[in-house]
């Protein structure tokens, strides 16, 4: 897929004026795939419900791939965000039998940063990356398949995960499905743009500063960062300092079901979750009782907040409160600086292993036009930094989560925005812009996020609000450490207070 400019852009967001003449055509194409599947029973569908009609056997798994395939088909033009179609392996693996799992005949999308599928490509969304086959499956990707998840394709991703946006030399600029014009959010932004869409309901998404939760609130999803430790990152890398893996949901139980699916360690892991007292799918359909709830507004970096980001917090603030919890204002006890400080070097120890470990594959050195402009100013800068660097901030993120463990003695779940502004427009956030405009930028996507990533833990963003143009502006809630089990509790009952399910973007199919 070649990257699309800027001008091609314009002409697609055109075309939202023709959804819905389009509309039509689409569904009859959904009905001669499928036969007797029209798209609007299947948008209407989460995957436990999918999985449910074909045990039922009231559709097949081919007839619910093929509808998948025919959606992604018919928006993926406009979208871009598919980067690697995998149709017939996905038809072969429905033909072969899946397995009896909780996801039985669900479409899937893995994301296309770190996800290993033995004899796909993984580009991380990098020209360095292109054509690099895997030799291995990755061991959650094995329990995707275990869980009857089938992988249909790779979903977009930035050049390492490195931005709050999915736009890339490599393929080019994922839109959101709300307005074309906008980001979907990143590094995820190809999993949430593909869920919103209605592609399918359920994605493969990771998170190291903020990913799963900045796309699922860009584009009015579910998305749950769990505990570090709580999904394998195997079996090359057994643990993780700031990533987790998980997913981008439209209902709150299928996010729960999959980490019931997905989580436990594997052989050799050093950083283990504790084991919840039972199931994440039962804990979603348990109200929680009264919680403490701490409104935080003010992020560490006092980046100032838009209002309609600030009217989604407080409006959840107060439905929570309506539920019968208490809440107050708090301020984190965490300076910018000194996190800012030590997250980077961190970060950064993470793309020059990427680069290195590229290097090797190839055995050449990287050059300046195999990485983004500014994924290349950053290696330039970091590729000599000291191990004693790396373990001072180690130490640093330490007693961060010190400080943030004792903070929440007091509190069960802490509340705030997720973002410091609604889905940008793109090109605010991409990697291929002046330093100084990228990083006035940047601070604001992860200035509430990253903080959980650093101290491990689980946080989730809900999709509470819409702005009065249309665009989806989520809140998030952080739980202690291991307690991803609470979060769901809470999103469970946030879910039957003021559902979402039904908020569905109108996007304009080709």
């Amino acid at each position: 897929m070649q990257p699309m400019s800027r001008r091609t852009l314009i002409k697609h967001s055109l075309v939202a004026a023709t959804a819905a003449a389009a509309a039509p055509a689409l569904r009859a194409q959904l009905n001669q795939a499928g036969k007797t599947l029209a798209f609007d029973d299947y948008r209407q569908w989460d995957g436990l419900r999918i999985a449910e009609q074909v045990r039922t056997g009231e559709v097949s798994a081919l007839e619910i791939l093929e509808a998948a395939i025919a959606r992604a088909e018919a928006v993926n033009p406009t979208l871009n965000c598919i980067v690697e179609k995998l149709y017939d392996r996905a038809r072969d693996a429905v033909k072969q039998g899946l397995s009896e799992g909780p996801f039985h005949g669900v479409p899937f999308l893995l994301k296309d940063l770190g996800m290993m599928l033995e004899g796909t490509v993984t580009t991380n969304g990098s020209r360095f990356y292109r054509g690099a086959v895997a030799d291995h499956t990755s061991t959650v990707v094995k329990r995707y398949q275990a869980a009857g998840l089938v992988i249909m394709g790779k979903s977009a991703s930035p050049e390492f995960g490195g931005t709050g946006t999915t736009e890339s030399t490599l393929f080019g600029d994922t839109r959101n499905p709300w307005n074309l014009e906008h980001s979907a959010g990143g590094s995820s932004g190809g999993s949430a743009a593909a869920v919103a869409a209605g592609i399918l309901p359920i994605a493969n998404a990771t998170d190291g500063g903020g990913s799963i939760r900045i796309p699922a609130s860009a584009c009015g999803l579910f998305g749950m960062k769990p505990s570090r430790g709580r999904t394998p990152h195997g079996p090359r890398t057994l643990s993780s300092i700031m990533s987790a893996t998980h997913a981008i949901s439209r209902s709150v139980r299928d996010s729960a079901a999959l980490l019931d699916a997905t989580s436990g360690p594997e052989p050799g892991q050093t950083v283990i979750a504790p084991a919840p007292a039972g199931s994440f799918l039962q804990a979603s359909r348990r109200a929680p009782g009264a919680l403490r709830i701490g409104l935080v507004t003010t992020p560490i970096t006092h980046t100032p907040v838009a209002a309609e980001c600030l009217r989604a917090s407080r409006d959840a603030a107060a439905l929570c409160a309506s539920l019968g919890h208490h809440v107050e204002e708090v301020q984190l006890p965490v300076d910018a600086r000194t996190f800012f400080g030590a997250f980077g070097p961190i970060m950064a120890a993470n793309t020059v292993a990427r680069v290195r470990s590229r290097e090797r594959q190839l055995g050449r050195a990287v050059t300046e036009n195999d990485l983004e402009p500014l994924i290349w100013e950053r290696y330039q800068a970091d590729k000599d930094n000291s191990a004693e660097q790396l373990y001072a901030a180690m130490l640093t993120i330490e007693e961060i989560t010190r400080q943030m463990a004792l903070l929440q003695q007091n509190y069960d779940v802490l509340l705030s925005p997720t973002l410091t502004k609604p889905p940008v427009a793109l090109g605010k956030l991409s990697l291929d812009q002046d330093k100084a405009a990228y990083e006035a930028e940047a601070v604001s996507v992860s200035a509430f996020t990253s903080l959980y990533n650093a101290t491990g833990q689980p946080a989730m963003s809900v999709p509470l609000h819409w702005t009065a143009e249309g665009l989806p502006v989520g809140v998030m809630f952080a739980g202690r450490y291991g307690e991803e089990a609470l979060l769901y509790q809470l999103a469970g009952q946030l879910e039957q207070a003021q559902p979402w399910f039904g908020r569905v973007p109108l996007v304009p199919a080709e």
